[in-house]
């Protein structure tokens, strides 16, 4: 009965993780280009009381063993990379990307970091950034005198500048995407790093082997769908309910245990 015990509390373990990635992806349902997550579960070692098919007498086998096993544990959160809904902002800076693929933005160390969150501004130098000023890669610069910006479905970046008829082409914006994107690292604000397990980055223009295309004008919402969430809160909050229910029946047979006369 002590086994049941650990068991489960293995189970109320887990089953609290649950609700805490469930309570990460309600509270940013509302943040751009936010991918959710979900946490996959695995059983724990099974201790073998009589294995199967072994001998009882000669000629004859058991057909079936007895295990019992000790409980769960959660193997990882894996992130969901489902495009999320688009809204139409009607700014020019406002880029969405219309399937698998990441812009590139370089963090103050030096190294690039990946986003879906395309709500990007100006500086004042004219340098297109994230909301954390982190500069878009390659680097795009917005020259004083640009009336308009359009971005193309292929990444390039044209204004037209005042006083001349023609658009000028100021570069092209690259997109990168992963084997395993769900092998990157979450870093906060909207950003993933690259890992070993997700891959080298896959970069080049969208819309190019695999990468989606750019969207102007538009923001990718978060994938959470809320009513999903809220199932999936209270199936987690019933199986914690139940191996609580498991632990007091278990303690409740202990203590008759323990009040046994002769």
């Amino acid at each position: 009965m002590i086994r049941g015990l650990f068991t489960a509390a293995s189970g109320m373990i887990a089953e609290q993780m649950m609700v805490d990635t469930i309570a990460n992806n309600l509270a940013n349902v509302n943040t751009t280009g936010f991918k959710r997550q979900r946490v996959d579960f695995q059983d724990l070692l099974y201790q073998t009381l009589r294995q199967a098919g072994s001998e009882v007498a000669a000629g004859f086998e058991v057909p079936s063993g007895i295990q019992v096993g000790h409980g769960v544990r959660p193997v990882a959160t894996r992130q969901i990379f489902t495009v999320g809904n688009f809204q139409n902002t009607e700014n020019p800076l406002d880029m969405a990307i219309d399937a698998d693929g990441f812009f590139n933005v370089l963090l103050p160390d030096g190294t690039t970091a990946y986003t879906r969150d395309g709500a990007f501004q100006v500086t004042s130098q004219g340098q297109i950034v994230t909301g954390d000023g982190y500069p878009l890669q390659p680097a795009i610069t917005i020259p004083n005198d640009a009336i308009s910006i359009t971005v193309g479905k292929d990444g390039q970046v044209f204004v037209q500048l005042a006083g001349q008829a023609d658009a000028t082409n100021l570069g092209q914006i690259t997109t990168s995407r992963f084997i395993n994107p769900a092998g990157l690292q979450k870093v906060g604000r909207n950003l993933f790093t690259e890992t070993a397990a997700s891959g080298a980055p896959l970069t080049g223009a969208p819309g190019e082997e695999g990468r989606g295309e750019i969207v102007q004008g538009f923001l990718e919402f978060s994938n959470v769908q809320v009513v999903e969430e809220l199932v999936n809160l209270i199936i987690a909050q019933r199986a914690y309910e139940v191996n609580s229910k498991t632990i007091q029946t278990t303690d409740e047979m202990l203590q008759e245990a323990n009040n046994l006369r002769r």
